[in-house]
């Protein structure tokens, strides 16, 4: 079983010594990964119901709180770690240009060694798409040619792509993904997503703890590789860490990484020696 932290860009972590004290401390104490979240602007007041806490409002009911960029951030934990994995969780991926974000993420592939992960998901706070001029509408299927103009870019030589959404020709870009590619983790809790993640993804990143929901997705996504004429043992499935009873459960549904919200760097080495040796 592997581990990852969440949210690891935010809190006291948003600035750079704290930053680089937390991925140091993640790294010694054997997390494989840190995982980063995403808004470019949260606009106030905002209706959209965030998915993920009953109250519709992001942890805190805050508005007004530091987000760094995360590739940014990542880019600079990156050169204060040696081995721990950097991945998104998630990049909103249909805000963004793909070309340029394909380029940034390659970039810190190879200036890391080969340690990205892009997490990706659709969005969910439309006043944000508005604020940046995206439409909200149809971003599951930009997502989509996104992600298929993304493995172009970085695994072709001179690639073209034509979708419905980006389309280019005999584009050189560089550098390339020191692994051939960046590994793509789907995230998201619906069906759709789960699909996604069958269809395109190379992980499936469903933020819950509930097992009975967990275990219906994964059966969508398995069914969805299948269909996709995938192997559904290769996609890795990321889920939410608990007590240790719990993380057997999820080992046994064939998760392979949970993720723990951030704790102050002092606690991570106990945590590696409690918890993490355990399931090593």
């Amino acid at each position: 079983m592997k581990f990852g932290i969440m949210f690891a860009n935010t809190g006291p972590f948003v600035d750079g010594p704290p930053a680089a004290a937390l991925a140091q401390a993640a790294e010694a104490a054997g997390f494989d990964s840190l995982w980063t979240v995403e808004h470019v602007v949260v606009p106030r007041g905002y209706a959209s119901p965030y998915p993920y806490d009953e109250s519709g409002k992001m942890p805190g009911g805050r508005e007004d709180f530091d987000i760094p960029d995360p590739l940014i951030w990542l880019s600079y934990v990156a050169a204060a770690t040696k081995s721990i994995k950097l991945a998104t969780g998630i990049l909103i991926v249909p805000q963004r240009n793909p070309l340029v974000t394909a380029k940034a993420v390659a970039t810190l592939d190879k200036l890391s060694g080969g340690r990205a992960i892009l997490g990706v998901g659709v969005g969910w706070l439309e006043e944000e798409f508005n604020a940046l001029g995206v439409p909200f509408a149809g971003r599951g299927r930009r997502l989509d040619d996104y992600l298929r103009a993304f493995r172009a870019l970085w695994t072709e030589d001179c690639p073209s792509h034509d979708g419905e959404f980006v389309s280019f020709s005999d584009c050189y870009s560089r550098p390339q993904p020191v692994q051939g590619s960046v590994p793509i983790v789907v995230g998201g809790h619906s069906d759709r997503a789960a699909r996604r993640a069958g269809e395109l993804g190379d992980g499936f990143f469903p933020a819950l703890g509930d097992m009975g929901k967990l275990k219906h997705l994964l059966g969508v996504m398995r069914e969805s590789a299948e269909a996709a004429g995938r192997d559904p043992e290769a996609i890795e499935i990321t889920a939410n860490g608990g007590p240790p009873e719990h993380v057997a459960r999820m080992a046994e549904l064939g998760v392979s990484r949970v993720i723990f919200p951030p704790m102050p760097p002092d606690e991570l080495g106990k945590f590696g020696e409690d918890v993490i040796s355990r399931f090593s």
